[in-house]
């Protein structure tokens, strides 16, 4: 007799990836002979490029501007850490690799950049700040199910996680005020992968994430959605038939 494994829905590769440019909260430049640079921003151009902000007076300023068009092969590393306080925090690592060049009009485009992405670092360049860009060859994400290619043009039709700017307040709802609701959701964890203290790690479209803490060794656990949502009211439908409520709308019960 053949039997099935069941594919848990969640992100792609790629959809992570975008997710990942919009709330890394570190993200350092990496070029031969220097010391990792932090980037004060990063945003992901249409054309696939990536523009970077760092200091005016750094080494890799001075050297894409001696290296011109043909550019200097560099790599931005991204981490996205747990707004949870959790025993190792890192959620994923992001390395996105390609050749970095000066920009003829880096003011003009901070500007175009800012109307998507207001930050006020933006405002530096050009005074104590340089905006550079990145042209993507390869982009490997890794996090504790391992590492994975995704090539970019993938990157470049996926979007981001329609929930990244609101994940960090409700992951901290959960842990500050509803632990009761997170031991509920755990219920439906296989109980000898139970053990431990269970804490919110993740939320996206397709599911919460745990992250399970024991004194062996953490692991993480997705808790799929019983569909993908793409609004707060949709999310809080989700959570709410994970723990069991069985009013799917936010129904009062009848008297």
């Amino acid at each position: 007799m053949q039997t099935t494994t069941s594919v848990i829905p969640a992100p792609t590769t790629a959809e992570r990836v975008r997710t990942a440019l919009i709330r890394a909260d570190t993200t350092q430049l990496a070029i031969d002979g220097c010391d990792p640079l932090p980037t004060s921003v990063h945003h992901l151009l249409d054309d696939g490029q990536v523009a970077v902000v760092v200091a005016d007076d750094s080494l890799p300023v001075a050297l894409a501007w001696q290296a011109g068009n043909a550019g200097i092969p560099a790599m931005l590393e991204l981490t996205d850490h747990s707004p949870i306080a959790l025993r190792n925090p890192v959620r994923s690592l992001i390395w996105l690799s390609g050749t970095l060049r000066p920009v003829d009009h880096p003011r003009r485009l901070a500007a175009e950049i800012a109307e998507i992405l207001p930050h006020p670092e933006l405002l530096d360049v050009g005074h104590r700040s340089e905006l550079l860009c990145l042209t993507l060859d390869s982009v490997v994400a890794a996090d504790t199910t391992g590492a994975e290619a995704v090539d970019v043009t993938d990157i470049l039709d996926a979007a981001p996680d329609p929930f990244a700017a609101l994940e960090t307040e409700w992951l901290q709802h959960l842990e500050e005020d509803h632990a009761d609701i997170v031991r509920q959701i755990a219920r439906r964890i296989p109980p000898a992968h139970r053990s431990g203290r269970i804490r919110p790690l993740g939320l996206d479209r397709y599911g919460l994430r745990l992250r399970v803490e024991s004194e062996g060794d953490d692991h993480d656990v997705r808790i799929p959605f019983h569909e993908p949502v793409d609004d707060p009211a949709a999310l809080g439908r989700a959570l709410r038939l994970l723990v069991g409520c069985p009013f799917r709308n936010g129904l009062p019960p009848r008297t």
